[in-house]
């Protein structure tokens, strides 16, 4: 059960680690995820949400073409984002209440759209 809302990095981290235990097994998206560096992923990943959360600029890379390289390689459907999107919103749901969590959740669905659109 959720117990506060996300308000430090250290939640940001719970969240991206909690997930992606979700995504790795998961039959729907997993098989993208095989071949990463898990050590390197995690903490790239953190960065990326501490960025869309609050606003913090450590973040270096480019989502929209690791992910053109790898819809190049494995590709992907809307399915796979609509799928992405139930993960992680419902890892959110299980850790998280209030408005920042609702951000994250709201963040989710518009990064998903605007990279399908773009990917696909």
């Amino acid at each position: 059960m959720p117990h506060h809302d996300i308000t430090a990095p250290d939640d940001v981290r719970l969240l991206i680690e909690r997930f992606y235990t979700r995504v790795r097994p998961d039959p729907v998206i997993g098989h993208f995820f095989t071949e990463l560096d898990w050590d390197h992923h995690i903490p790239h990943i953190t960065a990326f949400w501490n960025m869309v959360l609050f606003g913090d600029r450590t973040f270096q890379g480019d989502p929209m073409t690791a992910h053109k390289k790898l819809n190049a390689r494995l590709p992907m459907h809307p399915d796979h984002f609509e799928h992405w999107v139930k993960l992680f919103q419902a890892t959110v749901d299980e850790l998280f209440t209030g408005p920042k969590a609702d951000e994250a959740k709201q963040r989710a669905q518009s990064i998903a759209g605007v990279m399908m659109h773009k990917v696909l």
